[in-house]
């Protein structure tokens, strides 16, 4: 999946975040935002558009994932879903693809 989905932060003022572009300012936590919940995880072993490709699509499939956007270079994968995700479920998604969650970012 190329498209990003972006949302505005139920805390941050009109016209964007309070802390920068990507809308987080809280290292590794989920934030709840409005039409979902965003958390990056850091993925080991992608190293092209191909590696993240077979990431998003299997994460995609993870009932409540709204968008995925998985960057080879950097090893992170934003995830924006319903409802916080059950860490094991993306643990086994990131596996089928062939790579390795480490954490959340």
């Amino acid at each position: 999946m190329t498209a990003e989905t972006k949302t505005e932060s139920a805390t941050a003022p009109a016209g964007g975040s309070c802390c920068s572009p990507t809308g987080s300012c809280h290292d590794g936590a989920a934030d709840v935002q409005i039409g979902g919940v965003t958390t990056v995880y850091q993925v080991t072993g992608m190293t092209c558009g191909h590696c993240e490709g077979a990431v998003s699509s299997e994460i995609s499939e993870i009932a409540g994932v709204t968008s995925v956007k998985a960057v080879a270079s950097t090893g992170r994968v934003t995830v924006i879903s319903d409802a916080p995700l059950d860490e094991a479920a993306v643990r086994e998604a990131v596996d089928e693809a062939g790579y390795e969650l480490v954490d959340r970012a």
